[in-house]
């Protein structure tokens, strides 16, 4: 009998957002012509000197404090010598025996059966260290191939995890998970369309067969940038080599360790070289640049800006607002909406509508016009009042749903400048007709109207059975029919139990 295990460890490149490069002071800008952003510092000239992105280093520790990582005082910088036709100097400034950020741990969301998370995992940090990103390689030209160096010199924060993984679910929950912290922390945009965060899994099987464990070589996938190619190519990596042990019997040695591509087409791995260890790189102290000391007071200043973490944010809003997990976790995804949650339930709003407003209505308008909901235009005072609207049974959730909508076009008709009372939530439930019905005595008189019409629904509900239900929710469908969808379905609801009881 065969059993095996997948094992994975990830490598998560994460592109910080300075508004400069990492040793000298060309901008960062994305989408910009060719080799328009360099200057001899970046293209690696004969005698010119780098001088290192503070800011740089301090979203590094930053992003370090978080992982929960020992952070040294003192690192330094090496040089990574290998030749790419995308790295001018023919090395890459990076760290490697004193890495700024070492021996941590991230937590990350476990999945129960039904996709709920019912706890949390403990992922251990090996090290995180800053280096300077290599330019881009363009194969669209025609028959030969083009380099722009735009990126070339790019700050990047390279995490390394110990493989404590099992599946490329778990992965891809880390993967999620940290870009939600690099956004939070605003120490990157962790846009993967845009290159700012790359995955590299290094993955390998342990099987065991007849009382006997088994290691296989292990494979690293490069440079995946989303996190369905992350968790796809782990997956069948893992097939793919217990098919490959069980025609072979191949075992890790020294050396066998190798690299391959993700071929999002086929979804396949495709291999590419073998592997490079330490040794080949030619690691030395970088000559041209001092090593880093990290006093206390400047350790203290760079921890001031630490904030609540994602999911410990996701899981106090379940415990404290009673959201389920799925929406404490979209409502989690970005910062700013979950400051903007909070803010409206500061200012008075039912916590479980305003939620709804801003997963249901907030965060699609903020889509279609790629801001946050904060640059709609309506104020969490505004939510809280149209939330609580809801919640009396004022107006229903639908209706309120196309308020929030009637709220935000107003104020973009208006140039984003707020007109009076004609943004308000109840002026425009007023105007569009949607205040609901809850005058009992009105209702009773359309219940009885709906249920003389209706003597086979009514005889229906009061033998009970199968047809019990439908036929309930036919007469409440009917009172709302005649009401044109304005009465209180709470209220509607509550005179048909008394009618048909």
């Amino acid at each position: 009998m065969i059993q095996h295990k997948v094992i994975v460890g990830l490598e998560i490149h994460v592109q910080l957002c300075t508004e400069s490069k990492m040793f000298c002071g060309c901008a960062m800008e994305f989408g910009v012509q060719a080799n328009s952003r360099v200057c001899p510092v970046c293209l690696g000239m004969p005698g010119v000197l780098p001088v290192m992105n503070k800011k740089a280093f301090e979203y590094s520790v930053l992003a370090g404090l978080v992982l929960n990582c020992e952070i040294p005082s003192f690192t330094k910088w090496d040089r990574k010598s290998y030749y790419y036709p995308d790295l001018p100097k023919n090395y890459q400034i990076s760290q490697y025996d004193l890495p700024l950020a070492k021996n941590g741990f991230i937590e990350i969301p476990v999945a129960g059966g039904r996709g709920e998370a019912v706890g949390t995992k403990r992922i251990r940090i090996i090290r995180a260290h800053l280096e300077e990103d290599a330019g881009k390689n363009v194969h669209t030209a025609g028959n030969y191939s083009q380099v722009d160096l735009n990126r070339t010199g790019t700050p990047l924060l390279e995490i390394v995890t110990e493989p404590d993984m099992s599946s490329g679910a778990e992965a891809r929950a880390l993967a999620v998970e940290l870009q939600r912290i690099v956004r939070y922390l605003g120490v990157s945009e962790g846009d993967m369309q845009k290159g700012h965060m790359r995955f590299e899994p290094n993955i390998n099987l342990a099987i065991t067969r007849d009382g006997r464990e088994y290691r296989t070589p292990i494979v690293e996938v490069k440079n995946l940038n989303s996190f369905r190619a992350l968790e796809r190519s782990i997956d069948y990596e893992a097939g793919r080599q217990l098919d490959e042990f069980l025609e072979t019997g191949r075992v890790m040695e020294m050396g066998s360790k190798t690299t391959r591509g993700w071929d999002d087409v086929r979804e396949a791995t495709v291999l590419q070289r073998e592997k490079e260890e330490a040794h080949d790189y030619r690691y030395f102290p970088e000559p041209d640049l001092v090593p880093v000391e990290l006093n206390e007071a400047w350790l203290d200043e760079i921890q001031g800006r630490l904030c609540e973490l994602p999911l410990a944010r996701q899981m106090r809003y379940v415990e404290r607002f009673q959201l389920s997990e799925y929406d404490a976790g979209v409502l989690t995804g970005e910062r700013a909406t979950a400051d903007f949650f909070e803010a409206a339930v500061v200012a008075g709003g039912d916590a479980k509508r305003v939620c709804n407003l801003l997963t249901q209505v907030g965060l699609k308008l903020a889509n279609e016009r790629n801001c946050d909901v904060r640059d709609l235009g309506f104020t969490p005072q505004m939510v809280a009042e149209l939330a609580n609207m809801i919640a009396a049974g004022t107006v229903s959730a639908t209706a309120g749903n196309t308020i929030l909508e009637e709220m935000v076009r107003r104020v973009h008709v208006s140039d984003m400048v707020l007109v009076g009372d004609s943004v308000k939530a109840e002026i425009i439930a007023k105007e569009l007709n949607l205040i609901q019905k809850s005058d009992a005595g009105e209702l009773e008189k359309i219940v009885e109207q709906v249920l003389a019409e209706n003597a086979q629904a009514v005889a229906d509900v009061v033998g009970g059975g199968k047809k019990s239900g439908k036929a309930r929710g036919f007469l409440l469908g009917q009172v709302m029919q005649k009401t044109k969808g304005q009465a209180n379905p709470k209220v509607v609801s509550e005179i048909l139990d008394k009618k048909l009881c």
